[in-house]
This record gives structure tokens, sequence and C-alpha cells, in this order.
């Protein structure tokens, strides 16, 4: 049976619908504090900082909005609270991979980021495995999972709170709070060459490992940062000698021959070298002279140069090769006839440039490398 309802009471009906389904909605509208992210790679390790950025506003910043030491906050279940490290809610730090900040293990994940700051320049960063609550005001110190005490600096004014990586460098970011004249830095060091080994070793078992060039690209990086030499060599030989892209070319006989002699195994690395000589391009024995010389072996580099002219004569660059390899062995005479030489096959400015600026050095009795 169809129920009837008076007009001034469907109104109200509706209205009261209205309200209950609406009545906990938040818009999306703008905010004095705008929300930021900010983000660096350090090897393959993605660090993220997502944060709200309050202004000073002619306002005490430090000892007065931001109270020094922890603070009851009034609200929430936490009877002392840290500052929550911006504005609104939680700041929230983000790693892809196991680092140490200040010495110590973060696990990769996502954290709330708080800090205590401290009236004698000195501050505690705290991350929280709690990420998700509304700033600070249900801290709970039972899930830090890191506490690390920093120095703050001061800095020229910054109007609106700012994170910023600084000092980015292979290995490591210096992570910065800058508000007001101060900043409050954390170190963080990543374990590049493990995270990236790591992940070749599962790449190598998908696809990727099925090709070539994977091989060859994982033992250059082992052999370039500490890795395992003799994993590293495991990994060109099957690049080399492997069951389904068996190939031998100047390049994976040419980082076998390095891992060799980084093994001590000097007379394996020449005789894989010499096997390697005839694949080679002009530019790449070019570019293992060069080497050779940056080792310290001026002898062999001339050599090499040497050959070069001869396997390819007349080609650009080993008359430049030449000069270098006379040079080195402090022969500037011959390196100087080398090089005029090449001064006229130098195939565009940049070299042209270079050449003549070796000129100089070699007249001048200067060596050029």
């Amino acid at each position: 049976m169809k129920q009837h309802y008076p007009k001034a009471v469907a109104f109200a009906l509706m209205l009261s619908l209205t309200f209950t389904t609406f009545s906990f909605a938040q818009l999306d509208l703008p905010r004095g504090s705008q929300m930021a992210k900010v983000s660096q790679r350090v090897g393959i390790t993605d660090l993220t900082v997502v944060y709200s950025r309050p202004s000073v506003n002619g306002r005490e910043i430090w000892g007065s909005l931001v109270p020094y030491g922890m603070n009851n906050l009034g609200f929430g279940t936490a009877t002392e609270s840290p500052w929550r490290a911006g504005a609104n809610e939680n700041t929230i730090f983000k790693t892809s991979h196991d680092v140490t900040v200040g010495g110590k293990t973060l696990p990769a994940g996502k954290y709330g980021l708080h800090m205590v700051i401290n009236e004698d320049n000195t501050a505690k960063v705290i991350f929280s495995k709690n990420h998700g609550a509304w700033g600070s005001y249900f801290y709970d110190p039972s899930e830090d999972v890191l506490q690390v005490d920093v120095t703050t600096k001061e800095i020229p004014h910054v109007e609106q709170l700012r994170f910023e990586f600084n000092e980015v460098n292979a290995t490591s970011a210096v992570a910065s709070l800058n508000w007001e004249k101060k900043q409050i830095p954390f170190t963080i060091e990543v374990p590049v060459t493990d995270i990236v080994l790591t992940d070749i070793r599962s790449k190598m078992q998908n696809q990727a490992g099925f090709n070539r060039q994977t091989w060859e690209q994982a033992a250059n990086f082992a052999l370039n940062n500490d890795g395992d030499l003799d994993e590293a060599l495991g990994w060109v030989d099957a690049a080399i000698e492997g069951q389904f892209f068996s190939q031998k070319t100047f390049n994976n006989l040419a980082i076998k021959a390095q891992i060799l002699a980084k093994q001590g195994k000097t007379a394996d690395a020449d005789a894989v070298m010499q096997e390697a000589l005839p694949m080679g391009t002009v530019f790449q024995v070019h570019g293992y002279g060069r080497q050779l010389i940056a080792a310290g072996q001026t002898d062999k580099a001339l050599e090499i140069f040497k050959w070069n002219a001869k396997s390819h004569k007349g080609q650009w660059p080993v008359d430049y090769g030449l000069a270098r390899g006379y040079s080195a062995v402090g022969n500037y005479k011959t390196a100087l006839k080398h090089l005029k030489v090449a001064e006229g096959r130098a195939p565009d400015t940049q070299n042209q440039n270079a050449i003549a600026a070796n000129l100089e050095k070699l007249e001048a009795g200067t060596d050029i490398n």
C-alpha cells in the first residue's frame, strides 16, 4: 500500500536524507598550508617526503608556534607529542629500500615523520610506523621505528616550510626541513651496491635474463662497484659462452679481462685482451689504450695505440692515440708529430679545440694525458 506524506513532511524527510548522505563528506578545497612532495633517487632507491607547507607570516616560530621539547597538545590520546614537522596531517617519509639514517637502519616502508626541537640547536627526528594519523595528536612512542639526534643550522629566512634533499651523491643524501631561519638536516645512506645486485639477481631469473647484454651489464656493475668478482666472472662468462646466446665481443671480453686483472690474474687478462683486440672498433681500441694510461701502464698503452694505427691505418683517431701514447712515455717530440697529423683529421670543433690545447702543452713540454 502506497504511503502519502504531506508536502511539509516530504520536504523534511528529503532534507534529512540529504544531510544524512553528505554530513561526513569533505570538499576538496584549497588550504592555507599547501600540500607538497619532494623526492630523490639514490642508486635505484626512491626517497620521498610528503608534507604541508605553513608560512611564517610574521609569527614567532621556534619556542612559540613550535614549542621546544615534547608537549601536551590538548587533544587526542597522546600525553606528550613531538611536532608534526609541517602542518595538517602527518608528514610522511617513504623509502623504497632499507636505508640507514644517522647510522641506524630504517627498513623500506612509509613512516610518520615527527621532530622534537630543542632550545640548544639540536633536534630529534622520529620515524613512526603510524603514518596515517592526523598530526602528532595520537603519537605513541611504542610505534617509533627510529629516532635520530641531529644538529640544527641557522639559514637565511625561508617563508614557507620546505623539505629538500641536499648534498646528494652516489650513495647518500641529506634531507632537511627548512623554515624561518632554521634548518633541520638528517643524513640518509643507501647501500646501493647491495640493493642493485639483489635486484640484478632477481631480474636475471625473469625475461631480462634471456638477454646477453643483461649479463654483461651485471658483470660490469659488480666489477666497478666492489661486487663479488667471482660472481661477476660467472656472469660475463655466461654472456660469452652461455647456452642460449654465446657470443664473444670486444665489450664482454674486455669486461672479463678487467675482472681477471682485478683478481690479480694479469697473464690471463692480457691473453683475453689479445683475443679481443681484432674484434674492436678503432674507438674501442683507442679507449682501451686510454684505460691503460690511466692505470699507469704507459708502455703497454703505447703498444696498443701502435696496434690500432697499424690495424686501422689512416682512420681517426689513431694519430691522436699515438700522440697520447708517446706523450705518456715522455717522448713529446714524436707525440707532437702525430698530434699535428690528428689536427688535420679531427672531425668536429670539440676535438679540434682539444687538440689545439694539447699542441700548446706538448710545445711547452707537458704531458697531454
